[in-house]
């Protein structure tokens, strides 16, 4: 195909930050926190990392540090992320819409207690070590935690293929 400057002509691509704060319990080993679903009208009644879509003119670490106060009332530093991966998510064959880009974040410091603070989408949050993680937990994100196993990394770049009407 050859290049234009139509925009029509491109992928549109959805983006999301997500945030996996971590702590070392002496007891329990690598934590992280959860969050049950309930609501949201996607993946509702699974375990979730802290996460949200970019909005309009934001960075996707503003994103990244806005998501996890909005959700937990916790003040990540940006300087206190850190990359773990991100992960290409699509419809293959399907509408250009479906062409997600999600970018997870490591933090292991913050300030404040996390507290579910939106209780319509949210029903419970809870620390779980990495080594037990609750079931079910959002399928791409459960890639994404079961590689941080064991002081474990993802890849740089994951692709994954959507299940077809799943955001």
């Amino acid at each position: 195909m050859a290049y234009t400057d139509d925009p029509a002509d491109r992928a549109l691509l959805v983006a999301a930050a997500y945030v996996v704060l971590q702590r070392r319990d002496p007891q329990r080993g690598d934590e992280v926190l959860l969050q049950l679903r309930r609501g949201t009208g996607y993946m509702d009644e699974h375990w979730a990392v802290l996460a949200g879509h970019l909005e309009p003119g934001e960075t996707i670490t503003a994103a990244a540090v806005r998501e996890a106060a909005e959700e937990s009332g916790v003040v990540v530093a940006e300087a206190d992320l850190e990359p773990l991966t991100t992960l290409h998510r699509f419809i293959p064959g399907g509408p250009p819409i479906e062409q997600r880009a999600d970018f997870f974040f490591r933090a292991r410091r913050w300030a404040g207690e996390p507290t579910p603070l939106e209780p319509d989408r949210c029903a419970d949050m809870r620390w779980f070590p990495l080594a037990a993680l609750p079931t079910p937990v959002v399928p791409h994100e459960l890639t994404v935690l079961r590689a941080l196993t064991d002081g474990g990394r993802p890849p740089a770049v994951i692709a994954m293929p959507l299940v077809t009407g799943q955001p």
